[in-house]
């Protein structure tokens, strides 16, 4: 931290800057054998930091070889308990060079604080510290306090923190579970996330010719697999590039809080000149958040460097399908893998692979917990309304709460605003987010159950 940045900040950003720093600086990304010491010594960092807020901490394996964290506090006097979560576990950097600075060294520049996992999740894990710091100052609470810290939340291939929650219900068994995981709608708006959409990864294979045959020859004749899979896609859109699959609705509207259009482009860094799917008759929020939605994330053919004069004999493209709550990740899957084999062309030999199904969730947003955030993050930005929102991103990890803890509220709330940027290049985090939601958790924890 320079001494110009250091200048300005107040006591509170101070050691938020501190925890933060120390947290970025490791490139605890699971799953990576060369990175498993930096993902040690983040895991090692959190449990110190909870120890030193007074909780019994407790180390739990996991399936996938990342403890997952429990920092506890019982209840006195039969007050209700309170579960907290984030996650240390970070996506890959990938190439530094790309970043304007270091991407493990926490960086301030015009008023954002740059670094990876600054925002999801490190800068929510840093927000409880501090909230935690404030309760403390202020008093305390009579309330059992859980604070479970995830360790493979970005790349954990087997779910871990669902069977261990499976496996061991009653670690994690609370009346409030809030899971800082997501966002405000914009920096300085106060918003309550209340839908998650659902998804599952779908890998079309497509094959047409038992060897790639010249163009020359027989172009124009012999059945592209490229060409072939490229129809399968295209069957996905309608004209206006909405999602269309066979037997599922897909044009239910959102009644939630409005998400502007000009903002909406902004966010998704949408160019200028290329227009927002859908009609002026569908809003973003309908299609990002109401909506069943596909979109192809990778396609393989022959690369353009190593093109031959040929027809291709094989193509595939991974789509990732997103579902709305209200509707079954799993009856729309099987749905889309009907409408691929429906719609592929020419008879070619098509395999569809599916993964990763997990279902949608949803949340009350006046159930008492939940309101009562809802009320003390008002309070924290001193706002007249709370924006009530879904995401069209996905956390498993909610769905297996509510089974598991059907009469809990569920509350999804976070420093991850739109301009943060997450899992890119330059990922950063407003600390006043940090500092106002800190707020705003320090009050509930001190009002809940009263």
């Amino acid at each position: 931290m320079t001494e110009q940045t250091a200048q300005h900040f107040s006591p509170q950003r101070d050691r938020i800057f501190k925890d933060l720093s120390e947290l970025v600086a490791f490139n605890s990304v699971h799953s990576t054998p060369a990175l498993a010491d930096q993902h040690e010594a983040a895991c090692a960092w959190t449990v110190e930091a909870l120890q030193a807020l007074g909780l019994d901490v407790t180390r739990y394996p996991t399936v996938d070889d990342a403890d997952t964290i429990v920092g506890k506090r019982e209840p006195i006097n039969g007050a209700p308990t309170v579960l907290l979560y984030s996650h240390y576990d970070v996506v890959p950097a990938n190439n530094p060079e790309a970043w304007t600075s270091d991407p493990f060294e926490l960086t301030e520049r015009d008023g954002r604080w740059y670094g990876r996992g600054a925002a999801d999740c490190k800068g929510n894990l840093a927000m409880h510290l501090e909230a935690l710091r404030m309760l403390e100052e202020n008093g305390g609470t009579d309330l059992g306090l859980k604070v479970v810290v995830e360790g493979s939340e970005e790349l954990g291939g087997d779910d871990g923190l669902g069977k261990l929650i499976e496996d061991k219900p009653e670690v994690f068994e609370a009346d409030a579970i809030l899971i800082a995981d997501t966002g405000n709608m914009a920096a300085g708006v106060p918003t309550l996330t209340t839908s998650l959409r659902g998804g599952a990864q779908v890998k079309v294979t497509v094959e047409t010719l038992a060897n790639q045959a010249h163009s020359g020859n027989f172009g124009g004749g012999a059945p592209d697999a490229a060409h072939a899979l490229m129809v399968i896609a295209t069957s996905l859109f309608d004209e206006h590039g909405r999602t269309t699959i066979d037997g599922v609705d897909t044009t239910a509207k959102w009644d939630g809080d409005a998400y502007d259009r000009e903002t909406f482009r902004t966010d998704a860094t949408v160019l200028e000149g290329v227009q927002l799917l859908g009609t002026v008759d569908d809003e973003p929020a309908d299609l990002v958040w109401a909506r069943p939605a596909v979109t192809m994330i990778g396609f393989t053919s022959t690369p353009v460097a190593e093109a031959l004069n040929a027809v291709n004999a094989r193509a595939e493209a991974q789509f990732n399908l997103r579902v709305p709550a209200g509707q079954s990740t799993a009856e729309i899957t099987q749905k889309m893998e009907e409408h691929i084999k429906a719609h592929t062309p020419w008879g070619a030999k098509v395999e569809v692979d599916i993964s990763g199904v997990n279902e949608p969730f949803a949340t009350n947003p006046k159930a008492g917990a939940v309101a009562t955030l809802g009320e003390c993050l008002q309070e924290a930005y001193g706002a007249d309304e709370l924006a009530v929102v879904g995401s069209g991103g996905s956390i498993p990890l909610t769905i297996t709460l509510q089974n598991t803890f059907p009469d809990a509220e569920i509350a999804l709330f976070g420093v991850e605003e739109p301009q943060c940027g997450i899992h890119g290049v330059d990922e950063s985090v407003d600390p006043t987010e940090i500092e106002r939601i800190a707020a705003a958790e320090a009050a509930f924890l001190q009002r809940y159950g009263k």
